[in-house]
């Protein structure tokens, strides 16, 4: 059974249709840039936002190491991701309907280990993409347990050339996409206390660990995971995106199962780390993602949404429209005419 066969077996109505939504991270990989996952091309995200049901007012694209330029300098490579998410933005936009939104924000790569030799890279990217530009990931997951990571070593964060990239992102008015696991979640902590003027958002819950040392172990997972999100969740100037949990790390995905789950069951599953997050940080500092084409090998778009919508339905409606789009909305500084209107 091919993966869109086997996602297919799971079919669901969107629940609370009109709720907005800014999904606040998704890639885009014509090509898949690493081994044992699907392409998503811009075809395909748009019929997942669009075949939803759900009401994806916009999207955020983050880096994920596709659509490089094939030539120039190395550096300035990662500019062709942005421009590939720049380009589709203005095409949907100028289609209108309700793909209308798609990459209203981006956030985009530079190598922060170049140091003050970011700054080239930071224009270029300014450049591709002058209205939507607004942040920059350097991936920094890495465990011990864990595979190495693309672009991460041990104790980057800390690094003096890394902070003296990172310190640049503040007078550009840039963001930082911060997606570690929970073992790194101290070092995120010292990160953010040495720069209080640059936004940080922790990508996929901060990476709960499942897998490697806590196989067999969620409780002791959950435990450290939270006792390591609480103070991260005291420093302002930094925010939450709610999901990613399909992943392999975290061992809640369902990756090699027989049939994906449906939203009940996954709902169960993420539940006690949603919650636990927004606990942490309130609904004016969390925001859901998809983290497609990723989660989607644990199953389809608008199931993943309708199991966000499970786990928040005993908050008030301005709980929930902040965590579906008020706070990215604020956070990403996402204009109005960058969202569609929804139907």
């Amino acid at each position: 059974m091919d993966a869109d066969a086997w996602r297919a077996q799971v079919k669901e109505q969107a629940i609370d249709p009109g709720l907005p939504i800014i999904d606040t991270h998704h890639h885009i990989w014509p090509v898949a840039p690493f081994p044992g996952y699907e392409a998503y091309d811009d075809t395909a995200l748009i019929n997942d936002v669009m075949g939803s049901g759900h009401a994806i007012v916009a999207t955020i694209a983050v880096e994920a190491h596709a659509s490089y330029r094939p030539e120039g300098p190395a550096a300035l490579r990662p500019v062709g991701e942005t421009e590939h998410a720049q380009a589709l933005a203005k095409r949907v936009r100028r289609e209108g309907g309700r793909a209308a939104g798609i990459c209203a924000a981006i956030v985009a790569h530079a190598d922060l280990w170049l140091g003050a030799g970011v700054e080239a890279v930071l224009d270029a990217h300014r450049a591709a993409a002058p209205e939507r530009l607004r942040g920059i990931r350097h991936m920094a997951a890495w465990d011990a347990d864990l595979r190495s990571g693309v672009q991460s070593a041990p104790g980057m964060l800390a690094d003096p050339a890394f902070r003296e990239g990172f310190a640049r992102l503040a007078r550009h008015n840039l963001s930082f996409d911060a997606w570690v696991v929970h073992s790194q979640l101290g070092e995120v902590v010292d990160l953010a206390r040495a720069f209080p003027s640059t936004q940080i958002i922790l990508d996929h819950a901060g990476g709960p660990i499942g897998v490697g040392r806590f196989a067999g172990r969620p409780a002791e997972s959950f435990a450290e995971w939270r006792a390591a999100l609480a103070p991260l969740a005291r420093c302002d100037n930094v925010a939450v995106k709610l999901g990613g949990l399909n992943i392999s790390v975290t061992g809640l995905g369902a990756m090699g199962a027989a049939r994906p789950r449906g939203s009940e069951e996954m709902a169960a599953l993420h539940r006690d780390h949603i919650l636990a997050a927004i606990d942490l940080f309130g609904p004016e500092r969390a925001m859901f993602e998809s983290n497609f084409p990723v989660d989607r090998m644990s199953g389809p778009y608008d199931v993943l949404w309708n199991g966000f919508k499970r786990i928040t339905a005993g908050f008030t409606a301005a709980e929930r429209a902040a965590m579906f789009a008020g706070t990215a909305r604020r956070i990403y500084r996402i204009a109005a005419g960058e969202e569609r209107q929804p139907a």
